[in-house]
């Protein structure tokens, strides 16, 4: 099976300034993400970037990069303009690895091309079990719903699912939304012409207007770890120690 990653590297973050060039063991944290996506076996890695500092650094380490508007408002829709810009056919799979995963795991990324392929839905993405109270409650740790054919029911912020005669969740239900998503090309190029729905707008979540327009999204527990996301101090101070192990 053949498939493509594609990484939206987006300069700007407002809880971590420049994060995706901060150094960790020697790289940047987006050539860590980068290192592990060409080991799944993709055939092709593009880093898809608003930025020249980050094109730069792509460069200095042999990575594809492709530069992209400054306007888009999520990865996905950065993804879209990448698929038409490389003339990707309508068929070809694509696999949106976010640019401040450095611990991802290459055969995470290859399960979730693997699922979209086998799938009839449109987008493919995964989870994993919450373990921890605190993280059931966090906003920043993403929750996902979804039903016995593996199709999401929804994703939230919020704790989900509630419980609602339950004085402590059963974790055993719950389960955090990691954000690695696979479609074909085609898709995208119907989600570029989607209008970003109110809920999607409320939450912060892209997936959330792909459900909105009626659309499936298939959901399956990764088949590896997958560590931790940066968006905070904190969780880059978490990777550095992981990978200065």
């Amino acid at each position: 099976m053949e498939f493509s990653v594609i990484i939206p590297a987006r300069y700007a973050s407002s809880r971590l300034p420049e994060k995706l060039l901060r150094d960790i063991d020697g790289k940047t944290l987006i050539e860590h993400t980068y290192c592990n996506a060409i080991k799944s076996g993709a055939k092709r890695v593009i880093i898809a970037t608003d930025d020249k500092r980050i094109k730069s650094a792509a460069d200095s380490f042999g990575a594809e990069a492709c530069m992209t508007s400054v306007s888009h408002p999520n990865g996905t829709s950065r993804l879209s303009e990448v698929a038409n810009l490389l003339g990707l056919e309508d068929s070809e799979i694509v696999v949106n690895v976010q640019g401040d995963e450095p611990l991802i795991s290459p055969r995470v990324i290859n399960q979730v091309a693997m699922n979209i392929q086998k799938s009839d839905m449109q987008v493919a993405t995964l989870c994993e079990q919450i373990k921890t109270e605190g993280l059931y409650f966090d906003p920043n740790c993403v929750k996902v719903v979804y039903n016995s054919r593996g199709k999401a029911l929804y994703f939230s912020r919020s704790p989900i699912p509630a419980f609602r005669e339950a004085s402590t969740p059963d974790l055993t239900l719950c389960y955090r939304h990691i954000g690695v998503y696979a479609y074909r090309a085609g898709f995208l190029r119907i989600y570029a012409e989607l209008d970003i729905s109110p809920i999607e707008m409320a939450e912060k979540l892209e997936q959330l207007t792909i459900l909105n327009e009626g659309f499936e999204i298939h959901v399956e527990p990764a088949c590896d770890a997958t560590g931790v996301g940066v968006d905070t101090e904190e969780d880059l101070i978490k990777v550095k120690k992981e990978l200065g192990r």
